[in-house]
């Protein structure tokens, strides 16, 4: 067998296992969320549980996203930039959420934060609810979604190394004209990719929010426990097809948009070179 006809098997066979796992079902559902007309759709997408359910994924996005975004950041600069104790021990707390199941993740929060836990006398008292609220839900999505910035940002930092901050620093530049006209411009397709897998994880994200959200319909219902309610306890499987495709769109054209950018990075790149 040629080099070439591998190469051509090789495509074949990672393009049918893609069309198998993704492709595929998005396909059905597309099929299922449009099959009874476009207007069943927006009649699902409308309702006053789903709009509110889809209001309060993009408040927790809101605030999680550009939260998470800063941690990483600077995370990544001080893990690429600096040596300490601990550093090891930094690197690994960033990979847990990765690492565990975010049920796990959730039932932490209820044992840190219920009336029983660690914190929640205290917050109890001073009339702060956690759990079962919008809060609660931020702090699940917060930790579930933690490492995609750290993790898109901090190979980047090293590869490009620190000669031209340094270059800046002997120029008289201080740190913060330094982040933002020399490592940010460096650093900035890591932050865009990163950001991108937050947001579709911020959007997402089911099991710690659902163990920690309460579940309630129009309060503390996002957009993934709206499709699960709809599906499994009020089999409304129409709903819940187009919560689905909403969400999957949101995360879809969000990829679209880093692609289109990186591609116009690269035509404006070779022709400026």
């Amino acid at each position: 067998m040629s080099h070439s006809t591998r190469r051509w098997l090789l495509r074949v066979v990672v393009i049918a296992y893609l069309g198998a796992l993704v492709g595929l079902p998005v396909v059905f559902l597309f099929g299922k969320a449009l099959g009874h007309g476009l207007s069943a759709f927006v009649t699902q997408v409308t309702q006053p549980s789903a709009v509110a359910a889809l209001k309060l994924s993009a408040e927790v996005a809101l605030i999680a996203v550009p939260l998470n975004t800063l941690v990483g950041i600077g995370a990544a600069l001080l893990l690429a930039r600096r040596s300490f104790v601990g550093n090891r021990a930094l690197t690994t707390a960033f990979d847990v959420p990765v690492a565990v199941s975010p049920i796990i993740i959730g039932i932490a929060l209820v044992l840190a934060y219920s009336r029983i836990g660690w914190f929640g006398g205290w917050l109890s008292a001073n009339g702060i609810r956690i759990l079962f609220s919008p809060a609660g839900i931020v702090l699940a999505t917060m930790a579930v979604s933690l490492p995609y910035v750290l993790r898109s940002v901090l190979p980047v930092l090293v590869e490009v190394g620190r000669e031209q901050e340094q270059a800046a620093r002997t120029l008289g530049a201080g740190g913060l004209r330094i982040f933002w006209q020399v490592t940010l411009p460096a650093i900035r397709w890591g932050v865009l990719y990163g950001v991108t897998l937050t947001i579709a994880r911020t959007l997402g994200e089911f099991g710690a929010v659902l163990v920690v959200s309460g579940n309630i319909s129009g309060r503390t219902q996002t957009l993934p426990i709206y499709i699960y309610d709809s599906w499994d306890q009020s089999y409304n499987t129409l709903g819940a097809f187009a919560g689905a495709l909403v969400l999957a769109t949101i995360s879809i054209v969000a990829l679209v948009i880093l692609s289109a950018l990186r591609s116009r990075e690269r035509r404006l790149h070779v022709d400026f070179t």
